[in-house]
């Protein structure tokens, strides 16, 4: 079965790269608090974002596969102010990025240790130097190959981890087995009236519509050497990425509903979102959901270590830049940074579901730069935005605008 969903994940191009920016640790830990805290309730919300992320992964594949020219080197060129406003987009992009960083590591190496001390419960006396030891290894392993790797490296990795993490969270559905209606009653608009339903709301879009997602596309489209001659290969790798985003987050949270929301079980650890599963399937299910989510935790490193030099390189020449030595000065500072949580033993759960809310606040900039280019006739000529595509962008800035004033609000309320 990995071997059929691996060949089946590798139709996918550059797709692959934003399905692996947007489900990562931060994406599972808010889905199964979603899950456990609310059932299926903001399933609405995800099918939002993933219909808009889809919107948009179209918008700036299309710019690029017309103009030949990347995001904000588009901006800084073809805008008002563009300089100014790709400065304020790359430092929201980076900040929030190495914030969802620093969660993700410390969740993933929390995640390790906490299966391990399952079989060898000696070790949870060594709880601290353990899982600083293995967030260590595991963003030095990463940063190594970020330094030896190119792009068809990157891509292949992505795939094995996401044919992995849709392996495992598909198979948990099937042990835990939700009711069907709830799923269909979480697409009605709703929002839960009680303490952190504001912030999950916020989480879910940020996570989900991550503007990183669509600043990199071009980029990446870059790497796959994909031009003019392959808008029907963007448009369908845009469809496919967006329609799996959904399916496995989806997935996640409906495993979380079925294990945890009628029980009431309330979740402060890594090992609290697969404990409720041991008695259905075995401590076997907490292997398998474990491996789901550490997959999804490394699927989102690479992409996410990456991300300050890709933009700062798109600003200044629309390049895809691998190899320089601001690509591994800037991958090594982010590589630091990711180890906070390890070092101050900070909750990763709570610090993965906070950071996520810092990535709305960029997202209608970023929507707003790219309605006024794709619709520019001298610029995209028969390929600008037409009807269709003119609608999903403003419902999506529409939506961005409402819920970064509510993140703002959110994070106002927890000073």
């Amino acid at each position: 079965m990995l071997k059929r969903i691996y060949q089946s994940l590798s139709i996918i191009g550059p797709g692959i790269m934003a399905i692996g920016y947007t489900i990562g640790t931060g994406s599972v830990t808010s889905m199964i608090v979603a899950g456990s805290q609310f059932g299926m309730q903001l399933l609405w919300v995800l099918f939002l974002s993933c219909v808009f992320s889809w919107v948009l992964m179209e918008a700036y594949g299309r710019y690029y596969l017309v103009t030949g020219e990347t995001a904000l080197y588009s901006f800084r060129k073809r805008l008002n102010y563009g300089g100014l406003i790709g400065v304020l987009i790359i430092l929201g992009v980076v900040f929030g990025q190495w914030n969802a960083l620093i969660g993700i590591l410390g969740l993933s190496a929390n995640a390790i240790f906490e299966t391990l001390a399952l079989f060898f419960p000696t070790l949870e006396g060594h709880a601290y130097w353990l899982v600083l030891l293995i967030a260590i290894v595991i963003i030095a392993v990463m940063y190594v190959i970020l330094l030896k790797g190119d792009y068809s490296l990157f891509e292949k990795l992505l795939v094995s981890f996401v044919a992995m993490m849709g392996f495992s969270f598909l198979l948990s559905l099937l042990v835990v087995l939700p009711d069907p209606k709830e799923i269909v009653r979480g697409l009605a608009p709703s929002i839960p009236q009680v303490e952190g339903g504001k912030m999950m709301v916020a989480a879910f879009v940020g996570t989900t519509m991550a503007s990183a997602t669509f600043l990199s596309r071009p980029l990446f489209l870059q790497g796959k050497g994909w031009d003019r001659n392959n808008l029907r290969d963007q448009q369908r790798d845009a469809f496919w990425a967006a329609l799996l985003v959904f399916l496995i987050s989806g997935a996640i949270m409906a495993v979380a509903m079925g294990a945890f929301f009628r029980d009431g079980k309330v979740i402060t650890r890594v090992l609290d979102m697969v404990s409720a599963l041991e008695p259905v399937a075995g401590r076997l299910a907490i292997v398998i959901f474990i491996s789901g989510t550490l997959a999804a935790g490394l699927s989102s490193v690479f992409p996410i270590l990456m991300i300050a030099p890709l933009l700062v390189a798109d600003f200044r020449n629309g390049k895809l830049d691998l190899k320089s030595r601001q690509f591994k000065i800037l991958t090594a500072v982010a590589s630091v940074l990711s180890l906070t949580v390890p070092i101050f033993g900070f909750n990763p759960v709570q610090a993965q579901i906070i950071t996520q809310v810092f990535n709305v606040f960029v997202l209608p900039l970023v929507i707003l730069g790219m309605m006024i280019l794709i619709n520019r006739r001298q610029v995209m000529g028969e390929q600008r935005a037409g009807w269709w595509l003119n609608a999903g962008m403003v419902s999506a800035l529409t939506f961005a605008c409402v819920i970064s004033y509510n993140g703002v609000v959110v994070l106002l309320e927890r000073l």
